[in-house]
């Protein structure tokens, strides 16, 4: 009898168990189910939100319309970008040239992935895997991706060294002199890299000597070569004194800065503002202002603006340059600067614009400046409609011409009060302007109170313009 109850009991104990064990089970099946339906969803949206974070990412790719994705060992580990220029480093790693060289420069000496120190930082490229990413930029066509092209290699300092030495040996052939600087300027205008390569080998006192070797006679062919090469790189303030304090160096400048060779000139003209910009002292400055055929020259630069494109930004640059000397203004006047600079202002790139409008206000500053402005039927109009619409420089720049110019004629406080100048002073004035440009604005709203018509605003007592004025 007991053998039967103890074996019942011992059934509803294993009843009781293996409910226990269903109760487990079957929840925990239903968890896995679930969690393997969000694995499988998990992709998907992991592509989303990678393909969101590729969009919203300053200077990435762009989105790709049909979702194709970039392989992982395609990406730069730095940037997480396609690689375009794919380099191993000493640790095996491969990276794309751009990133690791920013990672270098900023003093970092260790792998960014491995965190081993770099033995040496030279860059080998990774031409396998460049292949294979156009391979597959090629596969992928169709869904938008471009094909990286085939990257130009930095050029060996070994090599740059030997044709810098070439072109400064006067032992070897003329052509052959020429043919070395004319790479040597190729490989500058290949790469960033090759032009700091370049400047690192003592090159500015070799193109310096090969620009001013000889100032009593005509220019060559080696010299324009020399000059144009020059150009590219920054001078430091001993170059720039050593070229403004010799008076045959800056006569040799007037005579180039007038050669009929567009590009000639053009590059000289770049000099001059190198040499401008880059010297410390006023005297230095005047000794290259001083020279009525640099002013001549560089003004006449701008006058071909279609034909040259490069000549307006090296023309104006170096206008502004010679007018920052306050003494020798009248002559950039004289050189016919006030015409040219109104003739090309709607030609101007942004940068370009601001500078040429600093020049007017500069120009406008001298008797002679202001009078010649004045008797240009556009100059008026055209500053009027520059202010707010390039920039807040720009803006502050043209309200100080116009400043200038109504100050010293009434002809001109009629046609800027006819090119409708209140409306735009006074959205100025409540502009978030510079508080400068704001100043010449109140002081020019004042000036003019006395012209606007008589229905104007500028004449009811409600606009107290002067209340408002802040003395510079």
């Amino acid at each position: 009898m007991w053998r039967e109850r103890e074996r019942g009991l011992l059934g509803l104990s294993l009843c009781s168990t293996c409910c226990n064990i269903k109760a487990t089970i079957y929840p925990a099946k239903r968890n896995l189910a679930k969690s393997k339906s969000e694995f499988a969803e998990t992709p998907q949206r992991f592509s989303n939100q990678q393909r969101e974070r590729d969009a919203q990412m300053p200077g990435s790719l762009e989105p790709l319309d049909l979702g194709v994705q970039i392989p992982y060992h395609f990406r730069c580990p730095i940037s997480l970008e396609l690689m375009r220029d794919p380099v191993t480093v000493s640790t095996g790693q491969t990276y794309d040239r751009p990133s690791i060289e920013s990672w270098v420069t900023t003093g970092n000496i260790t792998c960014p992935v491995t965190r081993a120190p770099l033995s040496e930082f030279t860059l080998i490229p990774n031409h396998t895997l460049r292949r294979l990413i156009q391979e597959w930029c090629v596969a992928n066509r169709s869904f938008g991706v471009e094909r990286i092209p085939t990257p130009k290699q930095p050029a060996d300092p070994t090599h740059i060294r030997h044709l810098l030495a070439q072109s400064a040996s006067n032992s070897n052939p003329y052509p052959t002199r020429v043919s070395a600087l004319r790479r040597l300027r190729g490989l500058a205008r290949d790469l960033d890299k090759n032009r700091s390569t370049i400047s690192s080998q003592n090159s500015r006192e070799i193109l310096l000597e090969l620009v001013f070797s000889d100032t009593n006679s005509e220019s060559s062919e080696l010299t324009h070569e020399a000059l144009a090469l020059l150009v590219l790189f920054p001078l430091p303030e001993s170059d720039c004194a050593a070229v403004a304090s010799d008076p045959d160096r800056v006569a040799y400048l007037s005579h180039l800065v007038q050669h009929p060779s567009m590009e000639v000139r053009v590059n000289s003209a770049a000099l001059i503002e190198n040499v401008l910009a880059g010297s410390r002292t006023a005297e230095l400055r005047a000794q290259v202002s001083n020279v009525d055929e640099i002013h001549h020259g560089v003004v006449s630069i701008l006058r071909n603006p279609i034909a040259y494109p490069r000549a307006l930004k090296i023309g104006v640059k170096a206008v502004f340059a010679l007018c920052l000397v306050k003494e020798t203004r009248n002559k950039a006047v004289s050189a016919g600067a006030p015409e040219t600079l109104i003739n090309v202002l709607a030609d101007f790139e942004k940068c370009d614009s601001e500078r040429a409008l600093a020049t007017i206000e500069l120009l406008c500053r001298v008797p002679e400046g202001c009078a010649a402005f004045a008797a240009h039927g556009l100059t008026v109009p055209l500053l009027v409609k520059t202010i707010l619409k390039i920039s807040d420089r720009a803006t502050e720049y043209a309200a100080g011409a116009l400043l200038s110019l109504c100050s010293a004629s009434e002809k001109s406080k009629n046609e800027a009060v006819a090119a409708g100048v209140l409306t735009q002073l006074l959205l100025l004035v409540q502009s978030d302007c510079t508080e400068r440009a704001k100043r010449k604005a109140q002081l020019l709203l004042k000036l003019l109170r006395d012209s606007w018509p008589e229905d104007s605003v500028g004449n009811s007592d409600d606009f107290v313009c002067s209340e408002l004025v802040v003395p510079f």
